[in-house]
C-alpha cells in the first residue's frame, strides 16, 4: 500500500482551482507497488509498468502496400513506358525469390518484397499485354508503395511508454511485435461506502424520512471503468466509534478509500469526526459548480476521498478529483481531460473565478455542424440530468455565460473516464 503523510493535501488557499487541485495530486500521491504479468487478452485499460522496447522492427520485413507489379528501382522507366517479363507471382504468406535485373514480378498486398526489388506499381497504372508481360508507365519514384522493414517502429525503438493506460491500439501493437504478455501495475484496491441513517440499500426497507442509496452505486461504476478492484463496504451508521474502526480497517487493506456526503462541519456529519480521530481531513474549497467542497484525507498513509452528496457534483468532482487519483496511484501518464469544440444552442449566465459545468446533449443543426442543447432544469441533486444528456459543457473560470452560437467546450461522459 502506498503511505502518505497527513499533511499531504494541505492547501494554504481558500479556494483552490481545478488546475491546483491536479497538481497537488500528481505531486504528492505515489504509485502503489505490485505488478502482474498478464496476457495481451487481459491488458486493455490497464496501466503499462515499463517502458515497452521493439524486440523486431514493425513491419517484421518489407512488403508490398498495394496489389501491382515489384520491380527494381534501377529499372523503372525514366522517360518512356517500358514492358517487363513478369517472372513469379507472390503473394501474402508466402516467401519471395529474388528478382532478376528487368523484370517484374506480380505482388500482392502484405506480400514480402522479393529480394532486390524495392518499388511496386499498383495494377491499375500498368498495362497487361497478350503474352503475359505487363506494360509500366515512365515517373514512378523508387520505393513507391513499398513498406520497409521498420517503417513503423524500427527495432530497439520505444514502442509504448511506461506508464501509459492501455487501449486497443496498443494491444494490437504489442501483438504486432510478437508480444504474447504485458508486465503492468497492478490495480487499484478502493474500499466505498455511504454513510448515514437517512440512506438504505435499494429495494429494502424505508421509512417516509429515509433515501435509497445510489452515489455509491454510481461511484462503483465509475471506479469500475478505470479497471479499479471495488470493495463494498456497504451503508454504515451514524456512530463515530464505529465509521472510525471501519476506516481504520478499510485504510489498512486498500489503496484508497472513497465516500461522498457527511464530511461538512455540520454536528451530523460523523465521518469527517472520524478520520480526525484516527488521521487528517483536509476540506478543499474547490472553484467549481457543481461540486465545490471536497474532503480529502489520509488514514494510516492511505488516502481518503469524501465526494459532495449531490449526484451531479459527486459526478463531476469524481472525474476531475478520483480519476487523477487514480492515475496517479497507478504511476500513469496524466491524462488531460480535452473538450471538443461545439455550437451553443443556448444561453447561460455565470460567476467569474470559477469553473462550472453544465449538462448537455448534442444535435445537428440544420448546417450539419454540432450544437449543444442544455439540460431544461438546474440542480446537483437531478440524477435525469446525467442520464438524460450525453455530456458536460466546461465554462473557464474568466467566462461570464454563454449566448446561442458561442464555442464552448464539451465533454462527452466516456471521456470523463
Amino acid at each position: 500500500m502506498v503511505q502518505l503523510s497527513n499533511d499531504c493535501f494541505a492547501f494554504g488557499g481558500k479556494l483552490m482551482t481545478i488546475d491546483e487541485a491536479l497538481r497537488l495530486i500528481e505531486a504528492r500521491v505515489e504509485p502503489i507497488e505490485g505488478q502482474e504479468h498478464l496476457p495481451l487478452m487481459e491488458c486493455d485499460n490497464r496501466v503499462l509498468l515499463a517502458p515497452l522496447y521493439a524486440p523486431a522492427p514493425l513491419p517484421l520485413f518489407a512488403n508490398s502496400a498495394v496489389d501491382g507489379y515489384a520491380l527494381r528501382g534501377a529499372d523503372l522507366p525514366q522517360e518512356t513506358e517500358r514492358t517487363f517479363p513478369v517472372i513469379a507471382r507472390v503473394q501474402a504468406g508466402a516467401p519471395a525469390e529474388p528478382i532478376s535485373a528487368g523484370a517484374a514480378v506480380r505482388i500482392f498486398t502484405g506480400a514480402p518484397m522479393p529480394q532486390g526489388a524495392d518499388t511496386v506499381f499498383m495494377q491499375e497504372d500498368v498495362r497487361l499485354e497478350p503474352d503475359g508481360r505487363i506494360t509500366a508507365p515512365a515517373g514512378l519514384k523508387p520505393g513507391a508503395n513499398m513498406r520497409p522493414a521498420g517503417e513503423d517502429i524500427a527495432q530497439g525503438a520505444m514502442a509504448i511508454s511506461g506508464g501509459k493506460r492501455l487501449r486497443p491500439q496498443h494491444v494490437a501493437l504489442a501483438a504486432a511485435l510478437g508480444l504474447t504478455h504485458l508486465t503492468l501495475r497492478r490495480r487499484v484496491s478502493v474500499a466505498i461506502f455511504s454513510t448515514g441513517d437517512e440512506v438504505v440499500e435499494p429495494g429494502g426497507r424505508r421509512n417516509p424520512a429515509q433515501l435509497f442509496d445510489s452515489n455509491r452505486f454510481m461511484l462503483a461504476a465509475m471506479l469500475r471503468r478505470l479497471n479499479c478492484e471495488v470493495h463494498d463496504l456497504g451503508i454504515l451508521r451514524d456512530d463515530r466509534a464505529a465509521l472510525a474502526a471501519a476506516l481504520e480497517n478499510a485504510a489498512g487493506n486498500h489503496d484508497l478509500v472513497l465516500t461522498s456526503g457527511g464530511v461538512s462541519a455540520g454536528e451530523e456529519d460523523h465521518v469527517r469526526a472520524a478520520i480526525e480521530k484516527i488521521g487528517s481531513l483536509v476540506l478543499w474549497s474547490l472553484a467549481i459548480k457543481p461540486g465545490r467542497p471536497v474532503a480529502m484525507g489520509v488514514v494510516a498513509g492511505t488516502p481518503f476521498i469524501g465526494l459532495p452528496g449531490n449526484p451531479v457534483a459527486s459526478f463531476v468532482t469524481f472525474a476531475y478529483v478520483v480519476r487523477p487519483t487514480i492515475l496517479a496511484l497507478l504511476g500513469a501518464t496524466p491524462e488531460p481531460l480535452t473538450g471538443l469544440p461545439v455550437r451553443a444552442a443556448f444561453a447561460y449566465k455565470k460567476k467569474k473565478g470559477r469553473r462550472e459545468y453544465v449538462r448537455a446533449s448534442l444535435r445537428h443543426a440544420d448546417d450539419g455542424s454540432l450544437e449543444a442543447v442544455k439540460f431544461p432544469r438546474e440542480g446537483a441533486g437531478l440524477l435525469s440530468s446525467l442520464a438524460d444528456t450525453d455530456g458536460i459543457i466546461e465554462l473557464s473560470e474568466d467566462a461570464e455565460g454563454v449566448n446561442p452560437g458561442d464555442l464552448v467546450h464539451f465533454l462527452a461522459y466516456p471521456v470523463l473516464l
